[in-house]
């Protein structure tokens, strides 16, 4: 006997199990839902520590985006230690034993993302629906000129910066009020968080296309792609530390 076992298998009733989570992502914001779905695989158990992932053909077919993307998920995945990779006849992509999880008590995650959502989505659709000074034009052009040039460590907060100018051009103190406030609990999450460049890269074209339907005066338009930015957010915080 050569003492080696084959991986697990995921046909059958393995499959049935990965099922409710591995489920097709929306494409605007593809590589966060797929992080988070594979996040909640290992988080769940339902792919134990030392078992192996499905393969990246499955995994890409399940989730339905690219092996491109798929690889670029597993990466962020080994860089935080949480697969390794085999090489062999019985190799692939093993889960690997967690580390401790961020202490978030203090914070109603779901409760935060909710909100923040509703008061971004407000102050994106009340900012392209006001007629913007000069002035005002220029503000919001240079905050999202300083998270374009900021550099990956100093952008989380090039970013809110980018977020607060938009609650404060919109009209509403109470509403930038109150952005303010939840903002501080998102970036309480986020620090908990890796930089992911990926997601930055994805964030800064939706800051550009926010800021473009801003100020042409696209309601509709601003809404949607702010829900989308704030829905690759909301994925990457459930992800990790949900």
């Amino acid at each position: 006997m050569s003492g080696r076992t084959d991986g697990p298998s995921h046909g059958g009733a393995a499959a049935d199990r990965l099922s409710p989570v591995l489920r097709p992502v929306h494409a605007g914001h593809g590589f966060e839902a797929a992080l988070e779905r594979i996040l909640q695989v290992i988080r769940l158990g339902l792919v134990a520590e030392g078992e192996r992932l499905p393969a990246e053909r499955e995994l890409a077919e399940r989730l339905r985006i690219s092996r491109v993307t798929l690889r670029e998920v597993l990466k962020v995945l080994h860089e935080q230690g949480l697969v390794e990779s085999r090489r062999g006849r019985y190799g692939g992509t093993f889960v690997c034993p967690r580390p401790a999880a961020p202490d978030v008590s203090g914070i109603d995650i779901e409760d935060t993302l909710r909100f923040r959502e509703v008061l971004e989505l407000g102050a994106a659709e009340l900012c392209a629906s006001r007629d913007l000074t000069a002035d005002q034009t220029a503000r919001l052009r240079a905050a999202l000129a300083a998270t374009r040039d900021a550099p990956p460590e100093g952008y989380r907060r090039q970013d809110t910066l980018f977020h607060l100018t938009l609650a404060e051009l919109s009209g509403s103190p109470s509403l930038a009020a109150h952005y303010a406030a939840v903002r501080a609990s998102v970036n309480g999450l986020l620090d908990c968080m890796p930089l992911l460049v990926r997601n930055l890269e994805h964030s800064q074209r939706q800051h550009a296309a926010l800021v473009a339907a801003v100020l042409a005066g696209n309601a509709p338009g601003a809404r949607e792609v702010m829900r989308e930015h704030c829905a690759g957010t909301a994925a990457l915080v459930r992800g990790f530390l949900g």
